[in-house]
């Protein structure tokens, strides 16, 4: 079994879609998914913004495979901060969920943070929603840890609430 990771192009862009459609399906009913949905996951369909980033030299694409098949991705935007230096934000790491455990993830996460690396970053910044022991951990393998808490209350009524 070869398990790597790639830079994505545009002809991955349909195996794109459908690993961006599944994170956000995965993750929208977890605790504090509905918000991050909202504010930090790609719109659906997610084929315009993932072409954007493909094209887009301040972000990085990349596959990760399991015998040629796409089973994963990640993307890494450049943010550009008031002081002049660039931090690295990963907006998308995924795995579809059958071929997790065999190192695609990590073979994804290794080629991001070479190309932030590479790019002059000073750090990687990442999100794990709360409750998400699994994706904290994975991160916390790469060295990245909590540097922030975002707190949240719903001024939104809750559907199941008497009115």
């Amino acid at each position: 079994m070869d398990v790597s990771a790639r830079p994505a192009t545009a002809d991955d862009l349909p195996a794109l879609v459908t690993l961006a459609t599944a994170v956000i399906e995965e993750l929208t009913p977890n605790r504090g998914g509905a918000v991050w949905r909202r504010q930090q996951a790609r719109p659906l369909p997610p084929g315009d913004s993932l072409r954007a980033d493909l094209e887009d030299p301040d972000a990085f694409v990349v596959v990760g495979t399991i015998d040629d098949t796409i089973i994963g991705y990640g993307v890494l935007r450049l943010e550009h901060l008031r002081d002049g230096s660039i931090l690295g934000v990963i907006s998308d790491l995924f795995t579809l969920e059958g071929a997790r455990g065999v190192s695609v993830g990590e073979e994804v996460m290794d080629a991001l943070i070479a190309w932030a690396t590479e790019q002059g970053c000073f750090g990687v910044d990442s999100l794990a929603l709360p409750g998400d022991r699994h994706t904290k951990n994975f991160f916390e393998s790469f060295g990245l840890v909590a540097r922030a808490i975002v707190v949240h209350r719903s001024l939104e009524p809750h559907p199941d609430a008497p009115s």
